[in-house]
């Protein structure tokens, strides 16, 4: 919390058609431990009561804003997310999940204790018809990740613990603005790994802990589970996205660590910009 008593952080919740689910999304973060974070509710133009019933919650919540806009999919909601948000440290929250009463606690307290951490991730459940609340993480861990290791995580497989999902991540909004980070519009798949590959190169700190605290609800009808030439491309345009910020940031770091070894030679640099952070090895 702010020396003001103001939130200094916002969950950022897209929604579209989620009649069936907001409602449990809302009651849980009504359910948080610590309520002290502002709701920005983006609506990607539903047809069905979704926007009804998020207006029924608004004065439930200390700051709550509810924003309808056309529809135009999920990346163009999150940036208008970005666009608007004015607290330090944001989060995203889909509207068909939900989240554990220690989710926005725990990242509220991180950043409050390490302030000069950039980037922070929890755990995660899935869940779905099938499955009820499925921990992740084959076993307990925590602590930094160097930026290879970040790059491992959110580019891993399903047991990963970070993966490239955006709700179980907190951002540093000045970085965000600082280097006009944002979702590729033009990606209807994979648009939050970019972001998150794009935003990890950037950042200086990257901690991580596998405890869960986001339910995440695996819809057999989702865009994730839905089969079209389209999504194949937008695999393939996301991966080559990945690959460019990389390889583009990487030569960059080299670039400039060669030219101040040129005004300090004697200076013992890192050749290895993907190494960079605190070296502590973690199993994905």
């Amino acid at each position: 919390m702010s020396q003001t008593g103001e939130p200094e952080l916002t969950v950022i919740m897209t929604v579209y058609n989620q009649e069936k689910y907001i409602a449990r999304a809302l009651d849980h973060l009504l359910a948080q431990s610590n309520r002290n974070f502002k709701l920005l509710i983006i609506d990607d133009g539903s047809t069905d009561q979704t926007v009804a019933i998020a207006q029924k919650y608004a004065a439930r919540f200390c700051c709550f804003k509810l924003v309808v806009k056309e529809n135009k999919g999920v990346a163009a909601a999150r940036n208008l997310g970005l666009d608007l948000v004015d607290t330090p440290y944001f989060i995203f929250h889909d509207g068909d999940d939900w989240a554990d009463p220690a989710y926005t606690d725990y990242f509220i307290k991180q950043f409050s204790e390490h302030p000069e951490w950039d980037y922070i991730a929890c755990g995660y459940y899935l869940d779905s018809e099938k499955i009820t609340a499925k921990p992740i993480a084959p076993k307990a861990a925590a602590g930094m990740l160097t930026k290879l290791q970040g790059l491992r995580k959110i580019l891993g497989t399903i047991t990963s613990s970070v993966r490239g999902y955006s709700w179980n991540k907190c951002y540093k909004t000045s970085l965000v603005r600082q280097y006009d980070i944002r979702f590729n519009e033009e990606l209807d798949l994979m648009e939050d790994q970019v972001f998150n590959v794009d935003y990890l190169t950037k950042v200086r700190n990257f901690y991580f802990n596998t405890i869960p605290l986001y339910h995440y609800w695996q819809r057999p009808d989702s865009a994730v589970h839905t089969v079209s030439w389209s999504h194949s491309m937008s695999i393939v345009r996301a991966n080559c996205l990945m690959l460019s910020i990389v390889v583009k940031n990487s030569w960059h770091n080299w670039r400039k660590s060669h030219e101040i070894r040129q005004i300090h030679p004697k200076r013992e640099y890192s050749r290895e910009f993907l190494s960079e952070g605190i070296k502590d090895d973690h199993q994905s």
